[in-house]
């Protein structure tokens, strides 16, 4: 263990995601410090994989690893379960619901949550993807879709129990429209013997003119012209104008009838910082110098999705993924110890690795640099990045032999509705169903709480 003295230096690491735990890596291979993480969950949850748990690939255990087994070999990091409330910036306070928490140095990676733009009813009936819980509901409900379907009379409460609508055409929507569809077309299709494959409508409704935003017009096109195949119904220059428990509304008048709208079109700053005192950016994200420090408290930094760092008026962050949280994180930490003694700091400057999507089996778009690759190659890519990504060596042997499961038998394992006490059925009201034979099942309209 190390020994600390009055002179070791108190760092507080808000968040356990992937800018969290790199800034606290970092950190432990240095003397002086004693770094606390603090998250409101004891585990660290791999989000690129989160999808795979909506659409019964994976379980959320194996893609969450305990944060008190990260530190487990740094004698100098330790972990607290808190939630934040607020914060003293004057006198290096944070509030919680622990009590007061004192510090030397601050990072906050807090993340994010989704952004739903003010759109009328998104909140409350559309399902959002950030955690492990709304990715059980969401699996709960798309099964709970397909048993009610099943032996629905009304063909038009039928047609709303199967539609699927997903808003938001990036990465998350992407893989998820792939996942599903492949999850309807094989597992269920073979389980729901009265259900075919045309009474299943999957839609994916974007506000640009295709897929992938952002990505090489070639990967695009691929991905666009695979989510065809995979009878992915795309509805581009479009937006969300509102959502209600049976239906959306498109900004052009049209309407979809559905019970399920999956909302990966946005996010926003974690709204804790509105409680900070700090000051906020676009999209509720903490303003900081190019160094990711507070302009008026070069003790706190900020790294993640939550971070908005400006150089001037130009923004200098990257892309809300993995890899640049990750680098925030890291140089936080770094540019921290140097702030202590005294040393330059360092901008950030995002060091693009590339980007990566799947689009269904054996099926990704891969963009390293000036290769551009689609197809089974990069599917194997995507695959090895993700496996060496995700934390454990458990949980990584386990998600292999899923995927391997998965491909050579065509089945998803995990088909199985596990509701918590205030989960629901499909939008709509309880006593339109029969509970007969569902003991332990809550059958209530789901309560969304709004991020």
């Amino acid at each position: 263990m190390s020994k600390h003295n009055s002179n070791t230096k108190q760092i507080i690491v808000l968040g356990g995601g992937f800018a969290g735990l790199w800034a606290a890596k970092e950190f432990s291979k240095k003397d002086g410090y004693q770094i606390t993480v603090i998250d409101r969950n004891n585990y660290h949850l791999f989000q690129p994989l989160l999808y795979q748990v909506a659409s019964a690939g994976l379980e959320p255990e194996q893609i969450s690893y305990p944060l008190r087994g990260t530190f487990r070999k740094m004698p100098n990091v330790k972990f607290r379960m808190a939630e934040i409330t607020g914060l003293d910036l004057d006198n290096k306070t944070l509030h919680s619901d622990v009590g007061p928490i004192q510090y030397d140095g601050l990072i906050i990676a807090l993340g994010s949550v989704t952004s739903y733009f003010g759109v009328p009813g998104a909140s409350e009936f559309a399902f959002s993807l950030k955690n492990a819980e709304e990715a059980i509901d969401i699996r709960n409900h798309i099964l709970s879709c397909f048993e009610y379907a099943q032996y629905e009379p009304d063909p038009k409460v039928r047609e709303e129990l199967l539609t699927f609508v997903i808003v938001g055409g990036g990465p998350t929507g992407v893989e998820y429209v792939g996942a599903l569809s492949e999850l309807v077309n094989n597992s269920l299709h073979r389980d729901f013997k009265g259900l075919h494959h045309e009474d299943v409508r999957i839609m994916l409704v974007e506000g640009e003119d295709g897929p992938l935003n952002g990505y090489p017009e070639k990967l695009r096109n691929y991905a666009n012209k695979r989510l065809e195949n995979l009878n992915v119904r795309g509805l581009y220059k479009q937006h969300v104008v509102q959502v209600e428990a049976d239906k959306v509304t498109l900004k052009n008048g049209d309407e979809i009838s559905t019970r399920t709208v999956l909302w990966t079109a946005g996010i926003r700053g974690n709204r804790v910082a509105e409680n900070m005192g700090v000051p906020l950016g676009h999209a509720n994200r903490i303003i900081t110098t190019p160094t990711l420090q507070l302009e008026d408290h070069p003790e706190v930094f900020v790294a993640g999705d939550i971070a908005l760092p400006m150089d001037g008026d130009k923004p200098v962050t990257g892309p809300t993924v993995a890899p640049n949280a990750i680098q925030q994180g890291a140089l936080a930490a770094k540019n921290l110890q140097d702030h202590f003694e005294g040393k330059e700091l360092k901008p950030f400057i995002y060091f693009d690795k590339g980007s990566l999507a799947t689009i269904g089996r054996s099926s990704a778009v891969v963009h390293l640099g000036k290769f551009q690759f689609t197809g089974f190659f990069a599917w194997i890519t995507w695959l090895v990045v993700h496996l060496l990504y995700l934390i454990g060596f458990r949980n990584r042997t386990i998600v292999f032999i899923n995927w391997a499961f998965e491909y050579f038998l065509f089945e998803r394992g995990v088909r199985l509705i596990m509701p918590k006490a205030k989960d629901t059925i499909p939008h709509g009201k309880a006593d339109e169903y029969s509970t007969e034979g569902t003991e332990g099942t809550a059958l209530n309209k789901r309560s969304v709480k709004e991020e």
